[in-house]
């Protein structure tokens, strides 16, 4: 997704070659233009997967379920990381740790909202080690419910997540795929045209 790797050029810092910052348009500040087209994008590559519902984790991965579940029209949910005083105990739960806080958090969903047998895409904004979305598996796994595949913006190909979901036979879409982030340098995998080193912006 050629709008998608120039957003990440222009406007993405390379903090180590493990961390890119991309709050500047995707999970912090956000461009509504930009999570427009990725959820058309997502909608386009599903479009004939009779998806019923999206599901992604709070709070970066709402806009681009948003967004996603808007050009499917569907609805979407998103696991809550703290319960609120108005939620039942009636939920599905699974632990997930944040390396990028530290912690380890229950994600929920309340159980009125995942249904047996239905078909759910999984949405989220990063895949790097999988933690947040390996616990959406579990809690659709215990809802019984059927998982289409999951849709990612950007994937740290370097990193374990995908790994671990194929290991599911779950089936991934990353709209913008990153092989390496050496020496500052952004290295996508998922085109011809992409497969060039770009320097991000200083």
């Amino acid at each position: 997704m050629q709008y998608l790797h120039d957003y990440i050029l222009k406007e993405g810092r390379v903090l180590s070659s493990q961390v890119l910052k991309v709050d500047s348009f995707l999970n912090h500040q956000v461009q509504p233009t930009l999570i427009q087209e990725i959820g058309r994008e997502f909608a386009n590559a599903f479009a004939n997967s009779q998806v019923d519902k999206v599901i992604t984790v709070e709070a970066s991965g709402i806009h681009i379920a948003y967004a996603t579940a808007l050009a499917l029209g569907v609805p979407f949910v998103y696991a809550k990381k703290k319960r609120a005083v108005t939620q039942s105990d009636d939920v599905f739960s699974a632990p997930v740790m944040s390396y990028t806080r530290n912690e380890t958090v229950d994600i929920t969903v309340s159980k009125s909202f995942i249904r047996p047998g239905e078909r759910v895409l999984v949405i989220d904004d990063i895949l790097a080690n999988g933690n947040a979305v390996m616990g959406l598996l579990d809690i659709l796994q215990s809802a019984e419910a059927n998982v289409v595949a999951l849709g990612v913006v950007i994937e740290k190909r370097f990193q374990d997540g995908r790994a671990k979901i194929q290991a599911r036979n779950i089936p991934i879409l990353s709209l913008a795929s990153i092989e390496s982030m050496e020496n500052g340098r952004v290295v996508f995998t998922d085109s011809e045209e992409s497969k060039m080193e770009f320097l991000t912006k200083e």
